[in-house]
This record gives structure tokens, C-alpha cells and sequence, in this order.
């Protein structure tokens, strides 16, 4: 016991100590770190690891190619096809549409079941859907419409990108949605774009990078997950990728001049997901748009800007991608290029589909046991690091989000 006490002691007068040294240099922060403490949160991060580890060796190889899948459904209420996406094939996450939405009580009711309908599967579900601000809103009457991405970069203030941000992931949470597709960090270069337009902070890259990087910060500060989108790029585009697949004319040397900066910028910020786009850039792979390219997304996004966390890619059944493509072979592709969650909005079979594809690449070793286990790694830590879980949430108090929105929406009259 003595020897005990006399450790605590010696402790306090190290952690003391270092107190003193650090208020002497303070200019620098990152000095100010407690070793003790940093050993303790290696400590913690070893645990979190075995932890995510252990769960992983515990996975079915179905159970982990389900991780591997965010699908759409149809309907406000749950059938027997969508509990068939998370009773058997358990997929990773949902995303929500306005074919889901009716009112703010059927979305927290629907939020709820699909949760409780996953609750005996081994990891928690990604509900997720495109909340923007302007036109683009998946919200419910009841909620206050929000300024689009251009206004808040012609405003061009952070505090209020940040708060524009937390008021959007909690208006999302409210209704039980952890994963927002947004914000967008395209910069709108390109006036004759059909696709992108007030959807981004602006044409010029500081404002996109600053105003974007505030709305994410923003976002995450409630705990909701927000996802860039559309890497490396879709500014410069005269053709929507929901229809055909946009070709951009660049080089890697223009785009790091550019379209690349805000990404890059929200990469040096610790984002979590990063969506790509379908587009093809012929100078950078002449053989395969941006979601199929190993170039892209392995070697310019993970390689050279240094990325390891979860790469999705956009909607697989958008025009750009089966015009060209089977959904099945562009969603291999992708995972072989380096993409993590494959992002299917449309078609009640189509998920099982690429499921018995992707089953079927393990089998003849296209795919390996370890790649799948690194993208489930990737996905399972991104769900841990946010705390999601499946428990029910109660109808939100309208009369208070409103009164945020209100006193935000003040700032830009």
C-alpha cells in the first residue's frame, strides 16, 4: 500500500511538472500534450482496435459483404422486401429518399423499426440520406427550408457555415439519421453545369474550401457522419451524371490546381467518407470513370492525398454507370479499386445481386477475405468512432429546432 501511495505521488508530481512546462510554451500546442495521457489513449486505441478486430473475425463472409452495401427502398413504411435487406442480407445502411418521407412522426417511426429490425445483426446501421440546404432536402414538412450552398458561401462566414452545419445534423438526428451525403465540395466552375450550380459554395476554391470545411465541422459536432462529395470533382461538367457519364478533359496537374483543394483541405481536417463521383477524366484513366478507377481512388486519393478512411461511391444504378456498365461488374470494380461502401439507390433485387457477385469474386479469389476485412475495418471503426447505435428515438420538440432555424435564417435577412 505504501509503495502505492508513494507511485500516486511521484505521478503527481511528473503530471505537475509537466503543467509548468507547458505553460511556459505555450505558442506551441501540440506541446501541450500529458505524456501520461497520451499513453493512456494508446492505451484505449489498442483496445478499440482488438475490439473492432474480434468482431470482424466473429463475421460471416455474408455478414461482411453486407457491411459493404448502402441500399434504397421503396415506401413509408417497412414490407417484407426491405426487412429482407436487413434480416438477410445485412447491409450496412439505408438511405433515405422522398419516396420514404411522409411526415415527421412516419419518419421517426420507420428510423425506428429499421433499427429495431437490426438490432440481432452485429454492427449498427448507417441511415443515411442527401441533406443539403435549398432544393435538395429529404426533410419532412414541419421543418424550415434552409439556405442553399451558394448563399452561405456568398455570406462567406464561417461561424455561420459551422452553425449552418449543426443545425442540419440536428435536424438530421432528429429524425434518426446519422450519415449526411453533403456537404458538397465542388467548386462550380463550369456555368453551363446541369448538375451542381447553387449546390456549391461557389466557383472560386477558398470559398468552397472554407465554407465547406465549416458546414462538415459543424455537421460532426452533433455526431452525425457528414460525407464530401463528388470526388476528385464535378464542377466542371456540362452533363449529369444521372443521366450519362461526364467526361472532364484534365489533366491530375489542372485538377490539383483546382477541383482537388477543398477535397484535400477536408482530408487534412480528419474527414470520415469521402463519396466519388462518376465521372471519367480520360488524362487520368482513359479506361474507367472515377468510381471503377484504381488510379483515382487508390493511387490519387489514398496514396497521394493520404486518405484511409471510408470511401462510398455514388448511386451505382445512376445513368453514367448502367448506360456503360452491369451494376454488378461496376460494383466490383469499385470495391477492387480501393472503394469501401457501394451505394445502391434503385431496384428491389439489385442488392442481392451484387451480393452473390461479390460472394462469388471471394470464391475465385478476385477479391480476397483480407481486402474485405480492411473495407469492413474501415467501416465498423467509422460507425465506433460515432457511437451509432440502434435505439429508438422519441419525436422531436419542433417548437425548438424551429427557433434554431429561425434565429440562423435572421443572420442572412
Amino acid at each position: 500500500m505504501d509503495k502505492l501511495k508513494q507511485l500516486y505521488i511521484i505521478l503527481i508530481i511528473i503530471s505537475v511538472f509537466i503543467v509548468g512546462c507547458s505553460n511556459s510554451n505555450i505558442k506551441n500546442k501540440n506541446q501541450l500534450t500529458n505524456p501520461i495521457e497520451k499513453e493512456l489513449n494508446k492505451v484505449q486505441d489498442g483496445k478499440e482496435t482488438n475490439k473492432i478486430k474480434d468482431k470482424i473475425d466473429n463475421m460471416t463472409l455474408d455478414e461482411k459483404i453486407g457491411q459493404l452495401l448502402i441500399v434504397g427502398f421503396e415506401g413509408t413504411t417497412i414490407d417484407n422486401n426491405t426487412r429482407y435487406l436487413i434480416e438477410n442480407l445485412k447491409v450496412g445502411g439505408v438511405i433515405l429518399f422522398q419516396r420514404n418521407i411522409k411526415n415527421i412522426d412516419q419518419v421517426v417511426d420507420l428510423t425506428n423499426g429499421l433499427k429495431d429490425i437490426n438490432k440481432n445483426n452485429k454492427a449498427p446501421l448507417f441511415i443515411s440520406t442527401d441533406e443539403e440546404g435549398g432544393n435538395i432536402s429529404r426533410l419532412p414538412e414541419g421543418y424550415k427550408k434552409l439556405p442553399n450552398a451558394k448563399q452561405i458561401g456568398d455570406l462567406d462566414d464561417l461561424d455561420f457555415s459551422f452553425e449552418f452545419g449543426e443545425l442540419l445534423g440536428i435536424r438530421l438526428k432528429s429524425l434518426g439519421i446519422n450519415l449526411n451525403y453533403g456537404p458538397v465540395m465542388d467548386i462550380n466552375s463550369n456555368p453551363s453545369n446541369p448538375v451542381i450550380g447553387n449546390r456549391a459554395f461557389g466557383n472560386k476554391s477558398k470559398i468552397v474550401t472554407r465554407n465547406g470545411i465549416g458546414v462538415l465541422k459543424g455537421i460532426k459536432s452533433v455526431n452525425v457522419i457528414p460525407s464530401i462529395k463528388h470526388f476528385p470533382g464535378h464542377g466542371d461538367t456540362d452533363m449529369d451524371s444521372h443521366v450519362n457519364l461526364p467526361i472532364i478533359n484534365k489533366s491530375l496537374e489542372d485538377i490539383k490546381k483546382l477541383e482537388l483543394i477543398p477535397f484535400q483541405r477536408s482530408i487534412e481536417e480528419g474527414i470520415d467518407m469521402v463519396m466519388v463521383a462518376h465521372i471519367l477524366f480520360p488524362e487520368i484513366d482513359k479506361n474507367y470513370p472515377s468510381t471503377m478507377s484504381e488510379n483515382i481512388i487508390n493511387k490519387l486519393l489514398r496514396e497521394e492525398l493520404g486518405y484511409d478512411g471510408v470511401v462510398i461511391s455514388d448511386d451505382l444504378t445512376m445513368g453514367a454507370i448502367t448506360k456503360n456498365y452491369s451494376l454488378e461488374d461496376a460494383s466490383l470494380k469499385f470495391l477492387e479499386a480501393g472503394g469501401d461502401i457501394i451505394l445502391i439507390c434503385h431496384g428491389i433485387d439489385n442488392p442481392s445481386k451484387v451480393v452473390e457477385y461479390i460472394k462469388e469474386a471471394v470464391e475465385k479469389n478476385i477479391l480476397t477475405i483480407e481486402d474485405i476485412d480492411k473495407k469492413l475495418y474501415r467501416i465498423l471503426s467509422l460507425k465506433d468512432k460515432y457511437h451509432l447505435e440502434d435505439n429508438n428515438i422519441e419525436i422531436p420538440n419542433m417548437e425548438e429546432i424551429n427557433k434554431k432555424t429561425e434565429k440562423l435564417l435572421n443572420k442572412i435577412k
